[in-house]
């Protein structure tokens, strides 16, 4: 558990400004208290199927498809480097136009998209028929979108179809929702009531009560 390096939907400051200080009082340690606070973070991310608390060094795996129809499909013409010079490009020297422009982030904000933020975004480009290259962030168009997770690559990159896409990238809410601090509350002392179950009559908390609660709020941000 103390492997799981997580910022926390909620801080210890806010778990026990209330009348959870009295049910986590026996969480005394430092690391204790970490470990509960990421049990609980996770927890509300499983739930969800998506990632909430911010991120550094993902990395997702994407097959690239088919260019939009509405988009300017000729972009595989635009010459490059010292090959445009020369009156030809990449793309059609392969007997090829049909270059990727788009791509689709797994992790994006389901709600709140202004408090949420993408960084150190990079994309590598690995073609069927071999060789690959990297896609910097000055190389796209637009994106990644926080509502959407819509990145858009600029007319001319050389990114074939059937081309695998390796995107590493950090993101998350910079600054935490109420909705999900208090989801990751309820969450924190579900756990903390299950644990102290023999002790379950006399603090009067019901765990899957807690839980049920923190589910509820969980719901606006399912996949």
């Amino acid at each position: 558990m103390a492997g799981d390096s997580v910022a926390p939907l909620c801080t210890w400051a806010q778990l026990t400004e209330g009348p959870f200080s009295d049910l986590v009082r026996s969480w005394t340690s430092t690391q204790a208290q970490t470990d509960l606070l990421a049990e609980a973070t996770r927890e509300c991310e499983e739930h969800c199927d998506r990632r909430l608390a911010p991120f550094t060094g993902l990395i997702e795996s994407h097959r690239a498809e088919g260019i939009d129809p509405d988009e300017y499909v000729d972009s595989g013409a635009m010459p490059l480097d010292l090959a445009g010079s020369l009156g030809r490009n990449w793309a059609a020297s392969f007997g090829s136009t049909a270059m990727i422009r788009r791509v689709h982030l797994s992790e994006y904000a389901p709600r709140y998209p202004e408090l949420w933020a993408y960084s150190d975004v990079t994309v590598q480009v690995v073609r069927s028929y071999g060789g690959s290259e990297t896609v910097l962030p000055g190389n796209l168009t637009l994106g990644p979108q926080p509502d959407t997770g819509f990145l858009w690559f600029q007319l001319g990159q050389f990114i074939p179809e059937a081309s695998e896409l390796v995107i590493t990238y950090g993101g998350g809410y910079q600054t935490m929702p109420a909705s999900l601090v208090r989801a990751g509350k309820y969450m924190a002392a579900s756990i903390a009531a299950t644990e102290l179950d023999p002790l379950l009559q006399q603090h009067g908390h019901d765990p899957d009560f807690l839980r049920s609660k923190a589910e509820d709020i969980l719901e606006r941000y399912v996949r």
